[in-house]
């Protein structure tokens, strides 16, 4: 795809462009929302690239925001089209818009409207990279869910695509526009806890070898785009890769996307949820665009679990928060005079009085088991919906949207992103090289570790013709 300059595409005349674009699709020449009436230069038209459950669950929140229409949607299972195109006409009818969605297969063809201003990215890690950087060379802005990249590499080339074609771009690090999430980050850097010396971050395992056996693909699926540069002959077909859905009757996903837990397309709950939890963690101790020196795998030397050193000493493990809940995925920040623990729906700090009593929570440790257990069942409810479940979620689309009308950065810009996808990449390299990793996060290098260096979740060769 050709590269268009910044100045061949200014905002007013994308704007002017997408106001056509409208037009073109027949969508009602005014429109008002929730009682609030939205002036055709203040709409933003979507079109998606990704339509599982992820993109489902992304849409519900930006169908709440003021001011956004869709216009087209994309994905290799045809299936899984229709679905889109069934649920965003639905909404449009019931907000007196024209109702058209356009279906396309390929991507390519969806940035080449003129009358689309944003990209929604929800494909698999693999395909972010290429679906980010060509739809900021086409001159959108893009909401790109987390982990931001599959690689390192990829991660650093998006920064610069991004900010070379002057884009919007926010990552799907939803917690980053969460009141308890935000709370807790300004408590540690207050330093109403002191100086931080440990933060216990649970996210959960390492990706694992692909080990599910070969199936036959349906017709509907077009696995080769599926794959697109994945360089991997070992990678087969199988239903929990890319989940079947039934439209008649309908019938959504039986569980989320499983490329994620395996190495060969996914960077496990190292980045599935460490893209939630390590980033707030280093939001936190002001590391945001950085990252740690030091990555000792789980094992190593006797040790008890995956920890990352910073050149301030701050050391992060991936170890439980909570004493009574091991696998519950959550923050501890220990400082010199206290602690702070945060997860979705849950903050507590040492000293009762900083926390807000709208966002208080009694300790699980201080629950009866009845208690704990409901929690429990409560935050795996909470995950099972996605990390974009929309009551989550809506704030974030709507920082996004606002950014992308106001050209300011977002609330989790790409470099963000960049900064913890990368600590993520390097989590698992330290854990497949079974050795620590030495990382400059000052020259984005791996120094003489020529190994680490060539791993592939630094950099891998694309499968032709795919090229970074």
């Amino acid at each position: 795809m050709k590269e268009k300059t910044s100045e061949e595409l200014s905002r007013r005349k994308f704007l002017g462009m997408s106001a056509l674009g409208i037009t073109g699709l027949t969508i009602l020449p005014s429109w008002t929302m929730n009682g609030v009436k939205i002036a055709p230069s203040d709409r933003v038209v979507l079109g998606f690239i990704g339509l599982g459950q992820q993109a489902m669950s992304d849409f519900a929140g930006f169908a709440s925001v003021p001011g956004v229409q869709v216009a087209a949607c994309c994905d290799v299972d045809q299936m899984k089209q229709l679905r889109f195109k069934k649920r965003v006409e639905t909404w449009q009818t019931s907000k007196a818009m024209a109702a058209r969605c356009d279906m396309y297969e390929r991507y390519e063809e969806l940035l080449n409207r003129k009358d689309i201003d944003a990209i929604e990215v929800a494909t698999p890690d693999h395909w972010h990279a290429l679906q980010t950087i060509h739809s900021c060379q086409a001159g959108k802005d893009v909401y790109v869910q987390k982990p931001l990249a599959f690689t390192i590499q990829e991660g650093l080339k998006m920064v610069k695509v991004a900010r070379g074609n002057k884009r919007i771009v926010q990552v799907g690090s939803q917690q980053r526009s969460s009141k308890e999430f935000q709370k807790a980050i300004e408590l540690v850097q207050s330093g109403a806890i002191g100086h931080i010396e440990k933060i216990y971050s649970k996210v959960g395992d390492p990706p694992k070898p692909l080990d599910l056996p070969e199936m036959p693909v349906p017709a509907n699926l077009n696995w080769n785009l599926w794959l697109g540069p994945l360089n991997d002959s070992k990678i087969h077909y199988h239903p929990d890769l890319c989940p079947p859905i039934s439209l008649e009757p309908e019938e959504r996903e039986k569980l989320w996307g499983a490329w994620r837990w395996y190495r060969e397309t996914g960077n496990g709950f190292t980045a599935d949820w460490g893209a939630h939890m390590f980033d707030i963690s280093q939001a936190a101790i002001g590391m945001d665009g950085s990252g740690p020196a030091l990555i000792t795998p789980k094992g190593y030397n006797g040790a008890k679990y995956l920890t990352f050193k910073y050149l301030n000493g701050i050391e992060m493990t991936e170890q439980p928060y909570l004493e009574d809940m091991p696998n519950a995925q959550g923050i501890k920040f220990i400082g010199t005079k206290g602690w702070i623990e945060v997860a979705r729906g849950y903050l507590a700090c040492s000293d009762a009085t900083l926390v807000p009593k709208e966002l208080a929570g009694r300790r699980p440790k201080n629950m009866t088991p009845e208690e704990r257990k409901k929690m429990f069942e409560e935050m795996q409810k909470n995950a099972a919906k996605g990390s974009g479940s929309f009551e989550i979620s809506a704030p974030h689309m709507q920082n996004f949207i606002d950014s992308v009308r106001s050209r300011k950065d977002t609330i989790a810009p790409i470099e963000v992103g960049c900064s913890t996808n990368t600590l993520c990449c390097l989590g698992n390299i330290a854990t497949e090289l079974g050795r620590p990793v030495k990382w400059n996060p000052a020259t984005l290098s791996f120094g003489d570790d020529t190994e680490a260096a060539s791993h592939r979740l630094n950099w891998y060769q694309y499968k032709n013709p795919y090229t970074l």
